[in-house]
């Protein structure tokens, strides 16, 4: 679990999390996509394994994205910028799951209700069509 200060201000992972992000917004697409590479390769196993095999997915299901770190964690954009879908692993917030998340800016809405976020405990080949799946629907919008 993510421990909180006393103050119940933001936890040490949510300041570095904020930190990197104020970083990760001067990057260009070039620079975007090695920062991703990069951050993929720093996170421990299963986590980095995880996020390679949805690079992978990701960027076959919808090669017009742009990989772009956000938060610290791999997220896919449009070219304009507007970030679509990320990867969150587990040892971000020392969670039990990976998540995979889409944001608002994804073309996923479902009538009035509609998920956003999934738990990533492994990948197999159900996990990574539905995935693809999802990632084209939301960027076909």
């Amino acid at each position: 679990m993510v421990e909180k200060k006393p103050s119940g201000g933001f936890s040490k992972e949510e300041l570095e999390a904020m930190k990197e992000t104020l970083k990760e917004r001067s990057l260009g697409d070039k620079e975007g996509e090695e920062a991703v590479r990069e951050k993929i390769n720093a996170l421990p196993a299963p986590d980095r394994t995880m996020a390679k095999r949805l690079d992978a997915i990701i960027r076959g299901a919808a090669p017009s994205l742009v990989p772009k770190p956000w938060y610290g964690m791999p997220a896919y954009a449009t070219r304009d910028g507007r970030i679509i879908c990320f990867f969150q692993g587990a040892s971000k917030f020392k969670a039990r799951y990976a998540t995979l998340g889409f944001s608002d800016k994804a073309g996923l809405d479902e009538g009035n209700m509609w998920p956003n976020s999934y738990a990533l405990m492994k990948l197999t080949g159900a996990e990574e069509a539905k995935i693809a799946a999802l990632v084209k629907k939301a960027v076909k919008g």
